[in-house]
């Protein structure tokens, strides 16, 4: 009976893992997903993380997703820049960094909509399989694109909260900064890298939430 059991099993996963490929390379796997269903889902759970985070002080209140300075978590920076941490010039910066991360958060919603909009029939596996599925394959899929849009937003934020000016004049005389990524460009991609992974992080709570009602998750896929 045991033997009977692993042998249904078996079939049970062979016959599950054929309809995978049979759904990755059927001709119409590769036409999009319908707005509605699991699409629709991860674009509620997109907008309510970026809805959230774009809120003011809403990535420095919350310590999961706090945006801070390269380097240890920024201890090293402040180690760096010496007496300017000691004048609190480094946690002044450590607020306009995450200021830039809300600021960038409002306006990626379009950024992260395309990348939505281009979920396939073939990618819907994944999506479905975990209470943050689909937020987690989004992330693993999209994430070199969203990386590559989202970067010039956080670049225009931190110049209009005063980032690149604080950066500046924290690290004159310095000449151990730029080793550390602490100049113009290491600040933007170490913040560009921590906000999408806060944003990520808000998603997939949402994600889980908007799935406690299943009829939600499989309407329109299947």
């Amino acid at each position: 009976m045991k033997w009977d059991e692993e042998i249904a099993g078996r079939r049970a996963m062979l016959a599950g893992a054929v309809g995978v490929l049979a759904i990755a390379y059927a001709p119409w796997s590769l036409a999009k997903l319908p707005s509605s269903g699991v699409k629709g889902l991860i674009g509620n759970a997109s907008d309510g993380a970026l809805d959230k985070l774009a809120a003011p002080g809403a990535f420095y209140r919350d310590a999961a997703v706090r945006i801070l300075l390269p380097g240890a978590g920024g201890k090293l920076a402040s180690k760096l820049f010496g007496m300017g941490d000691k004048l609190g010039l480094t946690t002044n910066l450590t607020k306009s960094l995450n200021d830039a991360g809300g600021r960038a958060a409002g306006e990626a919603k379009p950024v992260f909509c395309a990348a939505i909009d281009n979920l396939r029939w073939s990618d819907a596996p994944a999506l479905v399989s975990k209470n943050d599925g689909a937020t987690r394959y989004l992330q693993s899929s999209a994430g070199s694109v969203l990386f590559g849009k989202v970067s010039p937003l956080i670049g225009s934020a931190l110049e209009n909260v005063g980032a690149y000016r604080q950066l500046d004049q924290l690290s004159k005389g310095n000449q151990l900064m730029a080793s550390t990524g602490l100049t113009r460009d290491g600040l933007t991609r170490s913040v560009t890298e921590q906000a999408l992974k806060g944003i990520f992080h808000y998603m997939a709570g949402e994600e889980a939430s908007l799935r406690r009602d299943p009829t939600r998750l499989l309407k329109g896929i299947f």
